[in-house]
């Protein structure tokens, strides 16, 4: 059984979804597109970007490889 997770997992998950948006729209990629760059299934991208999803570290490493970025800087 899941336990709910204190409100600041959320905030926190919403505000790392708005920072992969911001990096992919400013480098001018669609979700669809990005999603096939970075190898992740569109649907779990798009919960990423949500902030709906606790994305994997393998999915954090492949998006900020596509972004070109350190995942250092995508985690700021």
């Amino acid at each position: 059984m899941r336990r709910e997770q204190p409100p600041w997992v959320h905030e926190q998950r919403q505000t790392l979804g708005r920072r992969i948006r911001d990096l992919r729209v400013h480098r001018g990629h669609t979700q669809e597109a990005f999603a096939e760059m970075s190898n992740i299934d569109r649907r779990t991208f798009q919960r990423i970007e949500a902030g709906t999803s606790d994305p994997r570290y393998g999915d954090l490493l492949q998006i900020a490889v596509a972004l070109r970025v350190s995942l250092d800087e995508l985690l700021r």
